[in-house]
Order: structure tokens, then sequence, then C-alpha cells
């Protein structure tokens, strides 16, 4: 006999894979500068999308971008662009596309002045994942301050497809915020 399943935040409930993420990914402190890169490129390439749309392809993304090998991607050349724009795997928009190219080598720069992505990206929260205790999906903002801080900066050093709902996402994704409903299995699980 199955045992009931757990609560879960609503939004996962749409499918399998947004389950599994949910349940394994979603929210998790991430330092891994390569992970974040591709978090990153992923949330850009989401943006006016779902993001089960985004995770479905996203072992496409994977080989397409060598696994966002960070210098790797930096390296790519137009017409390697110009290949990955017929690839039916990925969201196929030109300046999405571009933009994982542009992010490489914007993150190569942070990297050498603050040592790693990771350090970058986590000085918006001074290191320490935010904790959040909502009660319902209604109350998640789409954006916050921190958010706005981190849009602005990631800008200004020429990242590409950073508004600050997409660094939100970003946050939630990555575990610099915890926005798994109180009621849900991950909240006090998410360290």
């Amino acid at each position: 006999m199955k045992g009931r399943e757990p609560v879960r935040c609503d939004w996962a409930a749409g499918s399998e894979i947004e389950r599994d993420y949910h349940d394994t990914e979603w929210g998790v402190p991430l330092h891994d500068d390569r992970a974040l890169f591709e978090f990153l490129c992923l949330e850009g390439a989401q943006a006016g999308l779902s993001w089960r749309t985004v995770l479905a392809k996203r072992e496409a993304y994977r080989r397409a971008f060598a696994d966002f090998d960070i210098a790797r991607c930096a390296r790519l050349t137009d017409a390697r662009i110009e290949r990955l724009l017929g690839d039916a795997g990925l969201i196929r928009n030109r300046m999405k596309i571009e933009s994982v190219r542009d992010n490489a080598r914007a993150a190569l720069e942070a990297i050498d002045e603050h040592g790693s992505l990771d350090a970058f990206l986590w000085s918006f929260v001074d290191g320490r994942p935010l904790r959040n205790r909502w009660r319902t999906r209604a109350e998640v903002p789409a954006t916050t301050d921190v958010s706005d801080r981190m849009s602005k900066a990631l800008r200004k050093r020429g990242f590409r497809f950073v508004g600050s709902t997409i660094c939100y996402a970003f946050m939630q994704a990555t575990g610099m915020v915890n926005d798994h409903l109180v009621g849900c299995f991950r909240h006090d699980a998410v360290l």
C-alpha cells in the first residue's frame, strides 16, 4: 500500500518533472559556480514561458552549452550560436541563446573580481539563505528589494535576461531564499 503523498507547494503538483524538481532541488542552497551559472541561464530562458517547459529542455541545454561550463560558453562563436538556433531541444530565441555567451563573459569577470560566482551572487543575501514563512502562494512576491539590487548589479556588469523577477526566481531556485510554503514538507528540510 502506497503512503500518503507529502504536502508540497501547490506549483509542484502540475507534473512529475516539477514535483521531482521541487522535492530535490528547488530552494536547496547551491554554491557551485557551474550550477549557479546554469540556473541563471535557465531562469533567463524561462522568461515568458513556463518553468515546466524549461525543465523538459534542461538536458538539451546541458548538451548544447557544454554542461554550462562558463569558460566554454564564453567562447561560443557566432557560427555555433547559429547552429544552436536550429536545435529543437532549445528555446530558439536568438537573444536568449546569445545571452548565455554574454552571461558567461560577465560571470568570468565577476569570478576574477570576487574569486567565485558563488561569492558574488551570495553576497546579495550576506552569504545566508533568507527564510520566509509564507502560508499561501499569493503571499510570495515576484520581486524584492534584494532581487532589485541583484538585477541592477548584474545588468551593470553586462548580464542579460536578469530582470528583478528572473533574479528572484533564481534566488528561490538556488536556495538564496526559502520560499517553500510553511505547510510544505520541504520548508524545514531546506537549510
